[in-house]
């Protein structure tokens, strides 16, 4: 027996964390979020209040290349009552459209777009418990459990909770998600906004580069997500990009710290205009993860979606015209690290 676990912890480490060998030249997933799910209040109408990505829109970013589609989606509108069954309309909205993107053939992030509130409560905080956040995963877990490309991202965001906290919560949900037997690969987020700029240092409760390295799954079948933008204050919300350069640091010093600590990252947020600063700041960032790719696992660009007006400056969504020059970098970064990927098969696989 204890010659068994030694084997499944080797094959597990391979999985994770293979060797040169069989490991891809580039980072495995190049993608998208495609903005929409996560609009409006949870009781909003679909189709008036919010909307999910439609087909043409699925088929564009898979023609240009992109591997990976990451969903947002409202935790309260999925589960309307914390401990009750998930929503059934609300679920096939959401399992029809990983079926879309599986069908052109790209990898689905599930997205819980929630900063780490349910409603207006944290999680952790009676009623959101960590139970709570515990089973609303375990439910949405057994819908999706081992399916090919299917990624859990335990949150969005949590961005006012305590590091130490939000670790227990993260735990929480991914011994729910391993306890209903799904194995699929799970992305954790850290707090203060999962800020690549700020992962090391101690902004509420202790650092993310610190207390994060206390995530414990019985797989080792996880990674960390980092989110960053290039404008002055990393919050994606300028049209300039005076923090370029800053940003490109930040991305190198969480490669240097998933390196120092042998994990594995996803940038899962990354944005910027067509300014030239910003276009030089994210060629340097895909240069950075795909010269890293024992580092990196792959990113996915903020944003796109029907519904996103045409004059934002970081919209990829195609529209009558000329692609954006972000779009265009975006196709030439992923047609570059385009390549078989096997370094996240699920366990048993």
């Amino acid at each position: 027996m204890r010659a068994r676990r030694h084997l499944t912890a080797l094959l597990l480490a391979a999985a994770l964390f293979p060797s040169p060998a069989l490991a891809t030249e580039a980072p495995c997933y190049r993608g998208v979020n495609l903005s929409g799910g996560e609009y409006g209040e949870r009781d909003g109408t679909y189709g008036t209040n919010y909307t999910y990505p439609s087909e043409e829109t699925i088929r564009y970013f898979a023609e240009k290349g992109l591997t990976i589609i990451r969903l947002p989606f409202r935790w309260e509108r999925l589960q309307p009552a914390l401990g009750g069954r998930l929503d059934e309309d609300e679920l096939k909205r959401v399992k029809d459209t990983v079926d879309l993107i599986r069908k052109h053939g790209m990898a689905v992030l599930l997205d819980p777009h929630n900063f780490g509130y349910y409603d207006k409560v944290q999680v952790g905080t009676a009623p959101a418990t960590n139970a709570a956040f515990g089973d609303f995963w375990a439910r949405l877990a057994v819908e999706f459990a081992n399916q090919d490309g299917v990624l859990f991202g335990l949150m969005n965001e949590p961005y006012d909770i305590k590091a130490t906290d939000w670790l227990t919560a993260a735990n929480a949900a991914i011994r729910s998600i391993r306890a209903v037997g799904a194995r699929n690969l799970i992305l954790v987020p850290g707090t203060s906004w999962s800020g690549a700029h700020s992962w090391e240092k101690d902004v509420i409760g202790g650092a993310n580069g610190t207390v994060m390295l206390g995530v414990r799954d019985p797989l080792d079948f996880y990674a960390y997500e980092v989110h960053q933008y290039l404008d002055i204050d990393s919050s994606g919300t300028h049209p300039t990009c005076e923090g370029a350069d800053a940003a490109v640091e930040a991305i190198a010093g969480v490669t240097a710290w998933l390196t120092r600590n042998h994990k594995r990252g996803f940038l899962g947020e990354f944005g910027a205009s067509a300014d030239k600063a910003c276009m030089s700041g994210l060629t340097e960032i895909y240069a950075t993860m795909s010269g890293n790719s024992d580092a990196w696992l792959g990113w996915s660009y903020w944003a796109a979606g029907e519904w996103w007006p045409a004059d934002e400056p970081f919209n990829v969504q195609p529209r009558k015209g000329p692609e954006r020059p972000q779009m265009r970098l975006l196709a030439e970064a992923a047609k570059a690290d385009a390549g078989t990927c096997s370094a996240v098969k699920p366990v048993g696989k």
